[in-house]
């Protein structure tokens, strides 16, 4: 039985590995390849049976891991990207999430075939969305505008909201009498938010104490902080029930929102906790799915689903803000169709589900196999469909293949200007004014900010940049804002310069180093491009072809041509110290021409670097 159980855990922890390496590898959102994972190991092979692993700690452990993942995402909770926003946002989380409770309430009752006791229940359990599901998906669309933080705020804050509205829900079906339903939900109303706020800011302001008086070693910070969630949140549930996951979520606000303790390493850690967790939730509770109770519900399960997709959720989203300033309809409408459940609506009818089949309410178990069609319902729908939508709307600039650069120097400027032109996204970072001021001349996004600063890695808007070029004059720099952003472009998109290339670093040391890949060539640093670029020398696009290959490029440009990267359809391939660029037909090669290529009196760098507006680089197609 032991080895049982091991083989379990292991098969568990693997297939979520595997199916987070397999999404990021196929850049599909990573939730679908959890389900179908669990799905397979679980009701179709059999070979994994979560029940029989872990028995009846097996709730107890989703509940807590749900926690520790709201408390995850109360730390993203920062108030300044929601300015001016409050209000569609307290909208949607109140007005919003009424409508959608009684609007699933009646598409359960009239599709479904839920009795009216059980259908507002189910409703109450719809409600929430989630991190779990909402949080990657952001991340994989990564779309712009107000509705990303909208709808990342709204997917953490109404997790305990909806588990609050069906305890309530449930407390009444409890209740006999209408005068003892009422005093009942009164009362559940008020302990759930005492409990919940007080003990939620209590366990924060507890913790920053800890923190700020250096109280606890740097080696015990992350151990102490998780023991303390879990123990809070145990807590709160013991006093009040289902009062556990808004204690979590307000005390991740809490600390997210005070400027006195540094926070970067434990957000890092429950960040990394957040990929394991959600991977062995969604892996364990997919394989518990009763394959022939989901067959059961034929065309009222699909009914039910597109009912919650297409009225219930536009009807509340758009009822919830249509008086709410700083929302477009393009930015509506991607918020309508946003709405996957996910692990703690799972874990919540599971539990009412399995209490209320104790009190002999046999069709209480309707109520799993109900909730879990609309989780994978919903995540195949908006997985398949949302990056698609937000593209058409406009609200994401396509693939993230884009380029953040750390530093402005004049060839990083005209490069930003080819890629722009190509349809690809670039953001330049610098202190030096002037170069932001010759960036903006030219149409480009430039903001004379310090790249170090937690104010610009919290402010910046992510939507098509996929990698981070780190290209200031000084080493030590590029080398910390990789370091900065690894949490956001992750270690394999992270580029820098140094001043002269390889002859900068330990000639036996690996190229691809923990601060950040060699960008380009081995004998390329900021000091060789800024030498070339003063020289006269510029960037030019040539488009490759069978009969026109990179050999005939590098005889047709001359011994000092070098290659930088290439555009291969909708994806740009970066040169690197340790992994050099192989150029092929059809590709888009950009490279460094010298001065003496170009038949132009004035080269696209002279002219970038004089402020021309019109300066572009030039694109040569294959001759």
């Amino acid at each position: 039985m032991p080895e049982k159980i091991s083989i379990g855990l292991a098969l568990v922890v693997g297939l979520g590995a595997l199916a987070q390496w397999t999404a990021w590898r196929l850049r599909i959102p990573a939730i679908l390849l959890l389900l179908s994972a669990g799905i397979l190991a679980g009701p179709i092979t059999g070979i994994l049976d979560p029940d029989q692993i872990l028995g009846e700690l097996l709730l107890p452990i989703v509940s807590i891991a749900v926690a520790l993942i709201l408390f995850e995402g109360g730390l993203s909770l920062d108030l300044h990207e929601i300015t001016g926003l409050k209000r569609s946002l307290m909208s949607l989380v109140s007005l919003g999430a009424g409508l959608s409770w009684l609007g699933a309430a009646l598409a359960a009752r009239v599709v479904v075939g839920l009795d009216w006791s059980l259908a507002m229940l189910l409703g109450a359990i719809l409600t929430v969305t989630g991190p779990t599901v909402v949080g990657p998906l952001l991340r994989h669309i990564r779309p712009s505008g107000p509705a990303a933080p909208i709808l990342k705020w709204e997917g953490i804050v109404i997790d305990p909201i909806g588990a609050m509205l069906a305890l309530l829900v449930f407390n009444v079906l409890e209740a006999s009498g209408r005068e003892a339903a009422f005093l009942s939900t009164i009362t559940a109303i008020g302990l759930t938010l005492v409990v919940g706020l007080l003990g939620g800011f209590l366990a924060a302001r507890g913790l920053h104490l800890l923190l700020r008086r250096h109280w606890l070693p740097d080696f015990l910070q992350n151990p102490t902080i998780l023991g303390l969630v879990v123990v809070s949140f145990v807590a709160s549930n013991w006093v009040q029930k289902e009062s556990g996951l808004l204690t979590v979520t307000v005390m991740g606000a809490v600390l997210a929102n005070q400027r006195s303790v540094a926070l970067r390493h434990i957000v890092e850690f429950k960040e990394n906790l957040r990929v394991l967790l959600i991977s062995g939730i969604f892996v364990l509770l997919a394989a518990r799915i009763d394959l022939r109770s989901l067959l059961e519900l034929g065309w009222r399960g699909p009914t039910f689903i597109a009912a919650l997709a297409l009225l219930v959720r536009p009807i509340s989203v758009f009822g919830a803000t249509v008086l709410a300033k700083g929302l477009s309809n393009k930015d509506r409408l991607l918020m309508a169709w946003m709405a996957p459940r996910g692990v703690v609506a799972a874990a919540v009818a599971s539990i009412f589900a399995l209490e209320l089949e104790e009190r002999g309410v046999t069709e209480a178990a309707r109520l799993i196999p109900v909730t879990f069609s609309v989780i994978i319902g919903t995540v195949l729908l908006y997985g398949s469909t949302g990056g698609w939508l937000a593209r058409g709307l406009g609200l994401a600039g396509g693939p993230s293949e884009g380029i953040l650069f750390v530093g402005a120097p004049d060839w990083a400027i005209e490069l930003a200007v080819l890629l722009k032109d190509r349809g690809f996204r670039s953001v330049l970072v610098d202190t030096n004014r002037a170069q932001v001021r010759k960036a903006r001349l030219l149409g480009l996004e430039a903001r004379q900010a310090d790249a170090l600063s937690e104010t610009l890695l919290e402010s910046l808007d992510y939507a098509g940049l996929g990698r981070m070029f780190a290209v200031t004059p000084s080493n030590e720099i590029n080398r910390l804002a990789a370091h900065h952003f690894r949490e956001v472009f992750g270690r394999e998109q992270l580029y820098r310069l140094s001043p002269y290339g390889l002859k900068d670093q330990d000639q036996n040391a690996p190229a691809q180093v923990e601060d950040g890949r060699l960008l380009f060539d081995k004998d390329m640093g900021t000091a060789y491009l800024a030498a070339r670029f003063a020289s006269g020398s510029r960037l030019k696009a040539t488009r490759l072809s069978t009969t026109f290959g990179f050999e005939a490029w590098r005889e047709r440009t001359g011994h000092g041509a070098r290659a930088l990267l290439v555009i291969r359809g909708e994806r740009i391939v970066v040169g690197t110290a340790d992994s050099p660029l192989e150029p092929r037909a059809d590709d888009l090669l950009v490279g460094l021409i010298p001065v003496d290529h170009d038949d132009e009196t004035t080269t696209g760098a002279q002219r970038i670097a004089a402020g021309d507006r019109s300066a572009r680089p030039q694109v040569e197609h294959d001759a």
